[in-house]
């Protein structure tokens, strides 16, 4: 949508571009009132009228270049009756060939200069239809991609720029720019494309009270070190260093929000953002290029850097550990589910500064079934020692990423101290841990502890079966062995 008043200095080029990809274009004069509603200008012009654009031709007029501009009146009616209209002298001017097949008499369409077009109409709305839309064989056709993504509270919805702890969070879609236009703008090196970005089933929503989110996007260009990378979430301290090179033109509560971008050939990375955090919506981003360009969304692939586990010994056990592990298991000298809660839980009461509900038995199962070697559902000396120096560890970990002090740990940052831990995840499952673990947007100790101690099992399990092509194969015994002992 363009205000004709505040027109770029290059939409004639971008009115005779989406004329030859098949674009819906529309314009039309506003009015002031309700009376000026279908008033009729001195020129033959109605305002708060729909006129459509349907063509642009420039052509030599008294020895210059002159650019006009085709608008249909759907009424077929009434017509512009300035310069160039159907009876104009200035058609008189023109050469025989070039006017030939230009003017139709009283058909609802005319032309104008585009001058005059700028200074009679008010808006113009552009529509672009991705390649699928259109039924005839034409050259030029906008290149299009689609990507459809949510922003989620805790693990998605980072809120914009203004927010730079969390927008990172936000989801990613790198877009690599390979051609240059036929025509470059302003006579640079650049490529064009248009970035659509609409929110979703906003409608439905609205009868619960809710309206449209306020939403936009920013643009990065990917700096050389991180180019060529297939999977890749850029962090907040990229964020925090580097500017956005293009962007929405603002942040609106509008359905969809697009703009049209200008960047020299490279990779580059859009973010779409609600303008607040933890907004909730469903989105699709649409991309569209000039020429061929490559897209995909950014995301980290799965991966975990579980080292070799320590082999200890009870001779390598410190003596005041085999000690007070005397006095918690009790004389079979091993420690079950119900009494590893108990001792953690007594040991958490010492930690003031951690804010939890306490291990539960189900956190509690889990530790001992990642253990647990020998299959007796319990804990020995050296078992309990190789738990005991995973959970300092992460308590480590946990401490350093709560960076208010505050006991629990952000959501956002939950993603970064899983990174710390070894696990690198997606979003996907970023999300679902969020959805598991987190009370709202923060994430307690033993809830962290949990997470990280299932995803240690699952991920040993996986790699214990995992066959050659780097897939599990499980029968039913199988899968209910792994999903009941979890």
């Amino acid at each position: 949508m363009y205000e004709l008043r505040k027109a770029p200095r290059n939409l004639y080029t971008i009115i005779r571009k989406a004329v030859e990809r098949g674009s819906l274009l529309g314009c039309s004069i506003d009015i002031t009132s309700s009376f000026d509603m279908e008033a009729v200008t001195f020129k033959k012009l109605v305002k708060g009228h729909a006129y459509s654009v349907t063509g642009v031709k420039e052509v030599n007029y008294r020895g210059r270049r002159e650019r006009l501009i085709r608008i249909r009146n759907p009424w077929g009616q009434v017509e512009w009756t300035g310069a160039w209209s159907d009876n104009s002298s200035e058609w008189n001017y023109i050469d025989p060939e070039e006017r030939d097949g230009m003017v139709q008499m009283e058909d609802g369409e005319f032309w104008m200069s585009f001058t005059e077009f700028l200074a009679q109409f008010s808006r113009l709305e552009i529509c672009n239809l991705s390649p699928d839309a259109l039924e005839d064989d034409r050259e030029n056709k906008w290149e299009a991609a689609t990507f459809s993504g949510s922003w989620r509270r805790g693990s998605t919805a980072g809120g914009c720029r203004n927010h730079p702890a969390t927008f990172w969070i936000n989801p990613q879609f790198k877009v690599t720019l390979c051609e240059e236009d036929d025509d470059p703008e302003d006579n640079e090196l650049s490529c064009t494309f248009l970035c659509a970005l609409m929110q979703k089933d906003r409608r439905r929503y609205r009868r619960h009270g809710q309206d449209m989110h306020t939403i936009g996007f920013a643009v990065y260009q990917v700096p050389e070190e991180y180019q060529g990378h297939q999977h890749l979430h850029l962090r907040k301290d990229f964020f925090l260093s580097h500017s956005s090179c293009a962007r929405s033109d603002t942040f609106i509560n509008l359905r969809e929000v697009s703009s049209r971008i200008h960047l020299p050939p490279g990779d580059y990375v859009i973010v779409p953002s609600t303008f607040e955090p933890s907004q909730e919506a469903d989105f699709v981003l649409r991309v569209f290029t000039e020429k061929h360009a490559d897209s995909e969304e950014m995301d980290d692939q799965i991966t975990a850097n579980l080292q070799d586990e320590e082999e200890i010994s009870e001779e390598d056990v410190d003596e005041n550990f085999k000690a007070m592990f005397a006095q918690l298991a009790g004389e079979d000298m091993e420690i079950s589910v119900f009494e590893l809660r108990k001792i953690l839980n007594r040991v958490l009461t010492k930690h003031q500064d951690l804010q939890t509900d306490g291990f539960s038995l189900d956190s509690c199962r889990g530790m001992v079934n990642l253990l647990d070697k020998d299959g007796s559902g319990r804990l020995g000396l050296v078992e309990f020692q190789t738990m005991w120096n995973k959970i300092c560890k992460w308590l480590g970990i946990f401490r350093n990423f709560d960076l208010d002090k505050s006991g629990t740990m952000s959501s956002y940052e939950m993603r970064l101290a899983l990174d710390s831990a070894g696990f690198q995840i997606n979003s996907r499952i970023h999300q679902a841990i969020v959805g598991r673990y987190a009370d709202g947007e923060a994430v307690d100790f033993d809830n962290f502890i949990s997470c990280l101690v299932r995803l240690e099992a699952m991920i040993r399990s996986f790699q214990a079966l995992k066959q050659e092509d780097g897939t599990v194969e499980l029968n039913l015994a199988d899968w209910l062995s792994l999903t009941m002992s979890g």
